[in-house]
């Protein structure tokens, strides 16, 4: 598959299984608790859980450390 068709298909299932999936993870705590246990501001949570963030892996992995899991938990549909 040809790079940009496979970009343009799967880049938005990602962001959207990432925001999807953090969202279910973090339970019961606030975005403003939970960028707090990251050490990012709130705002830039509130983009990561709407899709509308790129992160980095430092990040993924930031997240996957506090929320006990790992990147394939937060990015499978």
């Amino acid at each position: 598959m040809h790079y940009a068709l496979w970009h343009a298909i799967c880049v938005p299932n990602f962001r959207n299984n990432l925001a999807k999936n953090i969202r279910s993870r973090r339970g019961n705590l606030t975005q403003k608790e939970f960028s707090r246990k990251l050490g990012i501001d709130q705002a830039s949570v509130n983009r990561i859980e709407i899709g509308e963030q790129n992160i980095t892996i430092d990040t993924l992995q930031l997240i996957c450390d506090r929320l006990k899991c790992n990147a394939g938990d937060l990015l499978d549909s």
